[in-house]
């Protein structure tokens, strides 16, 4: 599949933004890894009055991205997921975690307009290329980073997704062909236009590897949406924003399996009792698209949804 990762820099020239943006208006419509214990959970702020949590831009140096979901370890810290390729060095066409080069830990990640700076802690690309993990699908798909919370700013944080809630706990099943899916993006591209932020799609499957999950949303993720967190109509958190699709299904999306992901940075961060926090929101979808048609049958062509 020919895909390009949806990092946003800021020297992308006006007319990417608005082919982007022109993208996402006329889009189509349309590892079983044991669960870690689950640590105590901090306080966490006001569901109404936090400015740390899922769906906030990060930005790493001169790249924009969207923060998944938050995450707590047993020690009580708190941390706000982002794509590993949110802090790399190249290109959009580099999309090999285990030779892309990315900025070290320790970078500095500042978290929304929150003022807050946030510590790069964790990066599968960067820990992959320690390991000198050689498996396709785990270089090509495992693209998950951790962003330390500073202490003092734990008052700030709550980790529910904005406008429906959730999540509901952590999905470790495959994702079947026609599933309903929910996001909240965050591009810088689409100039504030928040109404674009919330999207609702369908699962185009798994691949065989579990490693990755196609997707149609309405929006389509646009660079900056980058790391975006995926639900199912469950509300349990099964990815994470990480490609573009050119071909063979153009506007579809690449997420990242957020178990696996998970399960990875578990057993080599060196982070004891990494586990994802449930919202305190109520998890409220609204009306999912009806998109039973699709279960269980092979990919529907581009174009036709």
């Amino acid at each position: 599949m020919s895909s390009q990762r949806l990092f946003r820099r800021s020297a992308l020239s006006a007319a990417l933004a608005a082919a982007a943006i022109t993208a996402a208006v006329l889009a189509p419509i349309s590892g079983a890894n044991a669960a870690a214990p689950v640590p105590p959970v901090p306080q966490w702020a006001d569901v109404g009055l936090s400015t740390i949590h899922p769906g906030v831009v990060t930005t790493t140096k001169d790249a924009s991205c969207t923060s998944n979901f938050v995450f707590i370890d047993a020690k009580r810290h708190a941390y706000l997921g982002q794509a590993a390729h949110c802090s790399g060095k190249g290109t959009a066409n580099e999309t090999n975690g285990c030779n892309s080069s990315s900025y070290p830990l320790g970078t500095e990640v500042k978290l929304g307009d929150s003022q807050v700076m946030g510590t790069l802690v964790y990066n599968s690309w960067l820990m992959m290329q320690k390991l000198g993990e050689k498996q396709d699908d785990v270089c090509a798909n495992n693209d998950f980073a951790l962003v330390r919370i500073p202490d003092s700013a734990l008052d700030k944080v709550n980790p529910s997704i904005p406008v429906f809630g959730g999540p509901t706990g952590l999905r470790e099943t495959k994702l079947e062909n026609g599933e309903a899916v929910l996001s909240y993006g965050n591009s810088p591209l689409r100039g504030g236009l928040s109404y674009l932020s919330p999207k609702q799609g369908f699962s185009l499957g798994t691949d065989p590897s579990g490693w990755e999950h196609t997707v149609y949303t309405v929006s389509p993720g646009v660079p900056g949406d980058s790391g975006s967190g995926f639900i199912d109509a469950s509300g349990k958190a099964f990815g994470v924003l990480s490609t573009l699709a050119l071909a063979p299904l153009p506007g579809s999306n690449g997420v990242a399996d957020l178990a696996m992901c998970l399960h990875y940075a578990q057993q080599h961060a060196g982070i004891p009792g990494l586990a994802l926090a449930q919202g305190t929101a109520n998890f409220a979808p609204g009306d999912l698209p009806a998109l039973s048609g699709f279960q269980g049958s092979a990919l529907p062509p581009p174009g036709k949804h």
